[in-house]
């Protein structure tokens, strides 16, 4: 008889103050510091930095996201898949022309010698996240 547990990934998602996705997936695409990476069942053990800010799952009932995580870590290990972020947030809960107006808020600011580019990139991710999604 098959096991059932190597279908599928156990799949969390956490920002600093909350559990943002938690559930079962086929599939979890992120882009390292490595580059992009897929993760099926069965993916060798893995520990790496995100960049890029978007995190993309196929879920086990064939539900497609995209969440916004501009920094943190991946870590995969026996098809468990956490993603640990300081902010992360779910495109489909961001509003996209919001999302666009602080990016170029974030960007105007860019000129000057105190702009912060972790918000550039938290705006760059909710912007990409808000896309994909739509």
């Amino acid at each position: 008889m098959a096991d059932d547990s190597a279908k599928h990934l156990e799949v969390a998602l956490v920002a600093a103050e909350r559990t943002v996705w938690q559930g079962q997936a086929k599939i979890v695409i992120a882009r390292t510091t490595d580059g992009d990476v897929g993760i099926l069942p069965g993916h060798a053990p893995l520990l790496g930095l995100l960049q890029g800010g978007t995190v993309q799952v196929r879920t086990v009932d064939d539900e497609y996201f995209v969440a916004a995580a501009p920094d943190g870590f991946i870590s995969v290990a026996n098809d468990r898949v956490s993603i640990l972020a300081e902010n992360a947030e779910m495109g489909h809960d961001i509003d996209l022309e919001e999302a666009r107006r602080e990016l170029e808020e974030a960007l105007a600011t860019g000129t000057d010698t105190d702009a912060d580019p972790d918000e550039v990139r938290l705006a760059e991710a909710r912007v990409r996240a808000a896309e994909q999604t739509s």
